[in-house]
């Protein structure tokens, strides 16, 4: 089932359900966006109507975040769970490499994406990594279109992956992807993933599961990374407070 808040569409759907769905894209022929809905990404997509446009065209969008599954409650909706960009992407690299699908990392911070990749190729045994790498300066053009140097764009058009992850950040990946994704011929399934490159690489420490599950997660980012905190405050309090009070 599929909900909207903040004028964002997100499916209720568990990991395991999630997985599955992602399985039943892959057979078909066309290109398949795949979007991690935060709390975050909503308040951004509530003033940006060309991030709020990208995020109405996913095939499948994850409720990554505790706050979607009480804000949903407490309107008479249901998300059954929260599925993490993180773990949802390396869910998504274990079933192309069970079906010998290749991956491209593009983004992140310095060495991330190389990183990512060697984590994700020790966990995943089969799975085919043709590239993977930072992807330079993201530009925008008059439309405000991202775009990234052609190099890149030819490099992997050249490694012609079944499967490409993007860490450009929530906002501009997914802006990406649905201009960009249909000109590259062999992908079958793109995926915005902010920071799991990140965590996968084990660069920044994830909270411990106990607290992922108890919804804590935020409060140990902040200890973490108290540079984060507007953008905490933003999932905390400003997400909850539009989201409630938005007129349907």
């Amino acid at each position: 089932m599929r909900i909207e808040l903040l004028g964002v569409p997100i499916d209720g759907v568990t990991r395991e359900e999630a997985g599955a769905r992602v399985e039943t894209l892959l057979d078909e022929p066309r290109h398949h966006v795949v979007t991690t809905p935060n709390p975050e990404m909503l308040v951004l997509a509530s003033r940006d109507a060309d991030f709020r446009a990208a995020l109405h065209l996913a095939d499948l969008a994850v409720p990554d975040g505790i706050g979607l599954l009480y804000v949903a409650r407490l309107k008479g909706m249901r998300l059954p769970e929260r599925v993490t960009g993180t773990d949802f992407m390396d869910d998504v690299a274990g079933i192309a490499a069970k079906r010998g699908l290749s991956a491209y990392l593009l983004g992140g911070h310095d060495d991330a994406a190389e990183d990512a990749a060697k984590a994700l190729l020790r966990r995943h045994r089969g799975l085919r990594v043709v590239g993977a790498e930072g992807g330079g300066l993201v530009s925008f053009g008059a439309d405000r279109t991202p775009m990234v140097d052609p190099a890149v764009v030819a490099r992997i058009r050249e490694a012609a992956p079944d499967v490409l992850f993007v860490a450009f950040g929530h906002g501009v990946q997914e802006r990406w992807i649905t201009a960009h994704a249909a000109t590259f011929p062999s992908i079958r399934l793109a995926m915005g993933v902010g920071g799991a490159f990140d965590f996968l690489a084990e660069r920044v420490p994830r909270a411990p599961k106990i607290m992922r599950n108890a919804g804590l997660e935020w409060l140990w980012r902040l200890g973490v990374q108290p540079w984060r905190f507007k953008r905490i405050w933003t999932a905390v309090a400003v997400f909850p407070y539009l989201a409630l009070t938005e007129r349907r």
